[in-house]
């Protein structure tokens, strides 16, 4: 089963069981599906970054810190959205956070409402990411088809250079230019100028973090 096919699940990572179990509860009352972990260790043993979804994680926690399972998910280039909650919070720690890509960060007590929110807002955001990921990874592969020679063109069409001057700048006639777009264009799937050129802005992008 693809990364598309699969549910996605929400990760709970506290070391206290009853925040543990409470949210489990109110994650699966609302139709969600959720695993909890209770510990940072825990948790990355069991990652698997194929599965869509998000992580709600305590800021303080025995042996691996929440900040530091966070540095370590970015290490590892993961791209699941991280809601941070505490009952120690503070303005520094709550900036550190957000600056690594945290989506939110939330006080204990907060409401159902607020933490449910943030965790649509996550998932949403993580749906977002895949597919553009997998966008991403098929406009790459055409890319890779393409030959020396087309790969020049595409890079002087796409900064919107005529067929006069790509001609010029690479030594050959308007014509020659003309059959290399039309081919590059063909292998590339794109409709249109415009097209192409949002393809080649996807393959060099990363992923958003709003």
């Amino acid at each position: 089963m693809n990364a598309r096919e699969r549910k996605p699940t929400v990760f709970i990572v506290d070391d206290d069981e009853a925040v543990r179990s409470s949210l489990r509860l109110l994650l699966k009352s609302l139709g969600m599906t959720a695993v909890a972990h209770g510990s940072a260790g825990e948790f990355l043993a069991a990652y698997d970054p194929e599965q869509p979804g998000c992580v709600i994680l305590d800021v303080r926690m025995p042996g691996m810190s929440g900040l530091e399972l966070q540095d370590e998910l970015n290490r590892r280039g993961a791209i699941i959205p991280v809601v941070f909650i505490t009952g120690h919070g503070d303005v520094p720690m709550a900036v550190e956070a957000m600056q690594h890509g945290a989506i939110d960060f939330l006080q204990k007590p907060f409401s159902d409402k607020d933490l449910t929110d943030r965790i649509r807002q996550a998932l949403s955001l993580d749906l977002r990411n895949r597919a553009l990921l997998g966008e991403k990874d098929r406009i790459q592969a055409r890319l890779a088809s393409l030959t020396t020679r087309e790969m020049q063109v595409v890079r002087l069409v796409t900064l919107g250079e005529s067929n006069k001057v790509i001609a010029g700048e690479l030594g050959v006639s308007q014509r020659t230019v003309e059959i290399h777009r039309a081919h590059l264009m063909e292998k590339m799937g794109a409709t249109s100028l415009a097209h192409l050129v949002r393809m080649t802005m996807i393959a060099d992008m990363g992923t958003s973090t709003y």
